[in-house]
């Protein structure tokens, strides 16, 4: 039996609709402090989630959409210093107006706290970002209820590739048969399954309901909630209604059957 040890969380998307409603918004923002015409569509946009990471997503738009556009001085520090920009929009929007949790995240993540349950992070977002996330949407301490956070450039290669996933195993010591995955994208499944890691829940958004999700274990609308049932849209029905620590040694054990 491969006993399941830690839970290790994507962020954008997963936790929170973080990239319709932060994301895009503080890019836009940050493109009229700059001067820029640009605007982002929530069309646009969900082609540019294609790429990982802000600063790529900023160079896939210009070669895509505007492969004529050359900036003042060096292009690498203008989308460094655009980004950081970015950065601060998002850290504001997260104080006010605040983004709420997706339904059952912070249910899950209390009961698998209070479980013992180890926490982790996996995600390509910026560090800064995911603390005010967490900070503002969970509770003022829930950076310390995670024993590993793995964000932004710790590793080079962003999702899909593996790394992020495999980096953040290595901070817990722990093998992926002791890991599961709860992501809600293609890239994400791909970046998982890399690492090794076969325990796989999806929980899937707006922008990422329509992508392939056959490698994963289960895939649901969201975790659930009271009054809110969580529903299965692919994979064995092992949740009734809500996807607690339960159901999640249910699906781990699935996953390695």
């Amino acid at each position: 039996m491969k006993q399941l040890q830690a839970l290790i969380f994507d962020v954008d998307g997963t936790l929170s609709d973080t990239e319709r409603d932060g994301h895009l918004v503080a890019f836009n923002k940050a493109f009229a402090d700059a001067g820029l015409d640009w605007n982002w569509t929530v069309e646009i946009y969900g082609d540019l989630l294609t790429v990982t990471g802000g600063k790529e997503r900023i160079k896939y738009f210009l070669e895509r959409y505007l492969p004529d556009f050359r900036p003042e001085g060096e292009f690498e520090t203008f989308v460094a210093d655009l980004h950081a920009a970015k950065t601060e929009h998002y850290k504001a929007l997260m104080v006010d107006p605040g983004l709420p949790l997706r339904p059952g995240v912070e249910r899950l993540l209390r009961e698998a706290r209070d479980a013992g349950m180890r926490l982790a992070i996996a995600t390509t977002t910026t560090p800064a970002n995911v603390t005010a996330l967490l900070r503002n949407s969970l509770a003022e301490d829930a950076e310390d209820w995670f024993d590993v956070i793995a964000a932004g450039d710790v590793v080079p290669a962003k999702k899909p590739a593996p790394d992020i996933f495999v980096w953040a195993m290595e901070q817990l010591n722990l093998p992926p048969e002791s890991c599961m995955a709860i992501e809600d994208s293609d890239n994400g499944v791909k970046s998982v399954r890399g690492a090794g890691i076969r325990s796989l829940l999806i929980t899937v958004n707006d922008y990422t309901r329509h992508q392939d999700f056959s490698d994963a274990t289960l895939v649901v609308d969201h975790l659930g909630d009271e009054g809110q049932p969580s529903k299965v849209l692919a994979g064995p029905d092992l949740v009734n209604g809500q996807v607690d620590l339960d159901a999640l040694r249910n699906i781990h054990q699935y996953a390695w059957k």
